[in-house]
């Protein structure tokens, strides 16, 4: 009933608050025998944590996880393995000034409403701060696939506000040192600078689009009707901080094509396109699985804006602290993790309903 729980036979219930002594997750239904120590979550972890360039949030977070349980000897048990990353650098004093205060944009409001009562350092639950327990758990769902299945998933931010960066390859995105934006060319990064110093100079903020894509996939994964494998996609991402829009495939661009363009096409050699992102009647094709995420404006800006106070008063309010002129800079591999938790998630219900089913039919190469 609360909302904080993820997936069905591989189930992530997240907890913490942005201010609270610490973050993370229980992790439960990873299969026993999987080699597994901290540095294999450290490193999403280090991609997605506060602090790694003048374009993010100055928080200094160190994001170190803790493996509680789970594990022994250093490989999986199959029982819930509990992870923690620490609070080490909370400044709740930046937040004195909004206690009886509303900020637009932000769940305030809304959390006031449904509770009664709100944390008002830092957004408590509602902080970007919680996507980190989701990377955690990520991590362990896109080891298991890698080992098992041989997927790879990878995400890459397209468009930074009205700046749309094309794909030219995965290796652009994986530069870390060259590329604070996870773009995938490099190329663009000094005009994506220019344009986050302004923007940060002005105390406003811009909002993002981010695609990542699962390739490496098997057939057969998803569910009829409710349980669309697109639809449980689509319920993971909308899950993440900021995220107002979801799109599988071609998405929207859908409306404006016809039937002979949308349909991808089937011939012996492969596909000939993947409109539909890989995902036909809720259920995966074999083709990469592409979503792509739009990310609101960061709500927390220097410049005044209008709102009320508990009482109904109307105020002005200017957010200060340390905050993301972009939250979708540090999307990617947040995006990653939820996409890894889903995909987990129905590889394992599909194992439990359909391992060992002969369909008969060949399978048809993802690409053409």
């Amino acid at each position: 009933m609360s909302g904080s729980t993820l997936g069905d036979l591989f189930r992530v219930t997240n907890f913490g608050e942005s201010h609270g002594p610490a973050i993370g997750c229980v992790v439960d239904g990873c299969p026993p025998g999987m080699a597994l120590d901290a540095a294999d979550i450290q490193r999403d972890l280090d991609l997605r944590k506060p602090g790694t360039s003048r374009h993010v949030t100055q928080r200094k977070e160190p994001d170190s996880v803790e493996i509680l349980s789970g594990t022994f000897e250093g490989r999986t048990t199959g029982t819930p393995i509990a992870l923690l990353i620490r609070n080490e650098d909370q400044r709740s004093r930046d937040y004195g000034n909004i206690v009886d205060t509303f900020r637009p944009g932000h769940a305030d409001y809304a959390y006031r409403q449904k509770y009664g009562v709100r944390d008002y350092r830092g957004g408590g639950r509602s902080s970007a701060r919680l996507t980190a327990p989701t990377v955690a758990a990520g991590a362990v769902a896109r080891k298991w696939l890698g080992e098992q299945h041989g997927l790879k998933i990878r995400a890459y931010l397209a468009q930074l506000g009205d700046i749309v960066v094309p794909f030219r390859s995965w290796d652009d995105v994986a530069a870390r040192e060259a590329n604070p934006f996870f773009i995938a060319d490099l190329s663009a990064v000094e005009r994506l600078e220019a344009y986050m110093d302004a923007l940060r100079k002005s105390g406003d903020s811009v909002g993002a689009r981010v695609t990542v894509v699962a390739s490496g996939m098997p057939p057969g994964w998803g569910e009829p009707v409710y349980d669309r494998l697109d639809a449980d996609i689509a319920h993971a991402m909308m899950g993440i901080n900021a995220v107002k829009g979801v799109e599988i495939g071609a998405g929207f661009a859908s409306v404006a094509q016809k039937g002979t363009e949308h349909g991808d096409e089937m011939t012996p050699q492969g596909f000939l396109g993947n409109n539909a992102g890989g995902v036909l009647g809720g259920i995966s094709t074999g083709q990469d699985v592409v979503v792509s995420i739009a990310l609101k404006p960061t709500s927390s800006i220097r410049l005044p804006r209008r709102s009320i106070d508990t009482a109904g008063n109307p105020v002005v309010v200017e957010t200060h602290g340390r905050h993301d002129p972009c939250v979708g800079i540090r999307a990617a591999p947040i995006a990653e993790a939820a996409l890894a938790i889903v995909l987990m998630d129905h590889a394992l219900r599909h194992r439990a309903q359909c391992a060992g089913v002969a369909t008969g039919t060949p399978v048809i190469p993802a690409q053409a």
